[in-house]
């Protein structure tokens, strides 16, 4: 059981990119999904995919990252500021 599931996505995307994997999967949710589509629109990550997986069809998020040329990662760092900890408000 993961308390903060923002953060486990985060986490799993930040190690695929420092080992150099070209996707991979995080259990999905419509608010990681949300999150991931606007991480796309915004050129960090080059494909998301929803599927069912395993033998209770459990969905899965395949995310595809994005490299440079030079193999860099679209991202140099990825941390979550508000946490179920310490909220971070921002005003507009």
């Amino acid at each position: 059981m993961v308390n903060d599931p923002i953060s486990d996505m985060l986490t799993r995307i930040r190690n695929a990119s420092m080992a150099k994997h070209d996707t991979t999967r995080i259990p999905a949710s419509r608010l990681k999904k949300a999150i991931l589509q606007v991480l796309k629109s915004e050129g960090y990550l080059a494909d998301i995919r929803e599927e069912e997986v395993g033998p209770k069809k459990h969905p899965t998020l395949f995310v595809t990252l994005k490299y440079s040329d030079e193999r860099d990662c679209a991202f140099q760092g990825l941390k979550r500021v508000s946490r179920p900890g310490r909220r971070v408000y921002v005003h507009h």
